[in-house]
């Protein structure tokens, strides 16, 4: 059956207007400020209710194989849809690490029974798998994951060779998590030899510094301009990495680019203090100067897309003394809450909002019709709510982890309802089982 959506107050390509549009099978057919239909259709009245494209989620950790305690593809995207996020990319640390095609291609499987959003996985690199990685098909996969810093299992690159290799040689987005790891090596035994066992988590942004971010984000930029390779730098957490980029081309001419995470931009090393290991992510969060910094440049065009990096650790794993702890968070069910409460305070419009999170990953990762609210796309879109809801507590939760950073807080919007592929999958606080996500695919150019 068709569905129109009436009424809604449309917030997409920089405009703000309110229409109606008409879903069928999956595709909006018609966008117009009046649909009037003769045959059956399941009618929903928007009046009051901002309509967006749904978010591209460009990093998240799902877990799946080998994590599951912490979440899976089925849990992980049922908390995305109820958070607005209709399509993300999982990274390849799971266990086995995705380091073969064969390996991504097992994800695939999994995610087409389980996941309730639209779905992409990147292909694993490391030091001994150079000629597997040249074997990945850019127009089904998102991209290339280079881990040139410190990470999970067998994906750590640091041979100077493959680097070079890995950047003069794949057509693929190269996307690099970039934290220098004799730099943080070094800064660990600094701290372990003044506290022992008992490093406090205030130490977190000094062990993985400033200087090991920049001298490794640094070094991918050179490389990429060396070699003319298609650069996507994730989760920059310093004002100076910031410095790196520029906005001189407009999105789709960029040859590299970057990621601002909602953490980064929400959280500084003031509030570890209450949070403790419960915002400890890599890279960390850092300076309240740090977090200005990077709103600056993700508002002037230098940062290109906000995700979340969503990548849950159960409560018990997180409640171990710091040097035991593991780094990262949930965030998919509350990412875009956050960003519509900066806007809400004045911080970004909600156009750009959009733009960030879901416009401009399309148009960075190339994704095929997704991501933006026109006729003949696929119909991701999410209803969103002016009116607070109420506070976030574990009851609301649908990560298997089972917690969130934002617990007690209450924000300024709502998620009201969200559609993957024209199917409802979620409004009034429920997961709905319509239908399941697609995989993605991208143009290439």
């Amino acid at each position: 059956m068709k569905t129109l959506i009436k009424n809604g107050t449309i917030i997409n390509e920089g405009k703000r207007y309110v229409a109606d549009i008409l879903l069928n099978e999956g595709i909006i057919q018609k966008i117009s400020a009046t649909i009037s239909v003769t045959e059956q259709v399941n009618e929903i009245d928007a009046s009051g209710l901002y309509l967006l494209p749904g978010c591209i989620d460009d990093q998240v950790h799902f877990r799946e194989p080998g994590l599951t305690h912490k979440g899976n593809i089925y849990t992980e995207s049922r908390a995305a849809v109820a958070g607005g996020i209709t399509s993300f990319m999982e990274m390849p640390n799971t266990v086995p690490n995705a380091l073969t095609q064969e390996l991504l291609e097992d994800k695939y499987r999994i995610a087409a029974q389980n996941a309730i959003a639209n779905y992409s996985f990147f292909m694993g690199a490391s030091n001994d798998n150079l000629e597997e990685v040249l074997k990945t098909d850019s127009s089904k996969i998102c991209g290339v994951k280079v881990f040139m810093g410190s990470s999970t299992g067998n994906m750590l690159v640091d041979k100077e060779s493959v680097l070079e290799g890995l950047f003069s040689r794949v057509g693929a987005l190269i996307a690099t998590h970039c934290e220098d790891e004799a730099t943080i090596r070094s800064n660990m035994a600094i701290y372990q030899e003044k506290y022992g066992a008992a490093i406090p988590i205030e130490a977190h942004p000094l062990i993985r510094s400033e200087e090991a971010c920049f001298l490794s984000s640094s070094k991918a930029v050179t490389l990429a301009k060396k070699h003319g390779a298609r650069l996507h730098i994730l989760h920059i957490s310093t004002a100076k990495e910031t410095n790196l980029f520029d906005n001189k081309l407009p999105l789709e001419q960029k040859m590299i680019t970057a990621e601002a995470c909602i953490h980064h931009l929400w959280f500084s090393d003031a509030d570890y203090a209450n949070k403790g290991n419960f915002i400890k992510w890599n890279p960390a969060v850092k300076t309240a100067e740090d977090r200005a910094g990077i709103w600056q440049a993700l508002l002037d065009n230098r940062i290109d897309v906000i995700a979340t990096d969503h990548a849950p650790h159960t409560i018990e794993e997180k409640n171990n003394p710091y040097a035991s702890a593991p780094s990262g968070g949930p965030l998919v069910q509350h990412a875009l809450l956050a960003m519509l409460e900066k806007a809400y305070e004045g911080k970004i419009t909600i156009e750009r909002v959009v733009e960030k999170m879901a416009h401009a990953p399309a148009v960075l990762f190339r994704v095929q019709k997704r991501g933006f609210i026109r006729e003949g796309y696929a119909a991701d879109l999410v209803l969103v709510s002016p009116q607070p809801g109420a506070t976030v507590n574990k009851l609301q939760l649908l990560y298997k982890c089972g917690w969130s950073p934002f617990e007690g807080h209450a924000f300024s919007h709502q998620i009201h309802s969200t559609y993957v592929n024209g199917n409802c999958v979620y409004a009034n606080g429920k997961i709905i089982e319509s239908g399941l996500g697609q995989r993605l695919l991208f143009e290439s150019r």
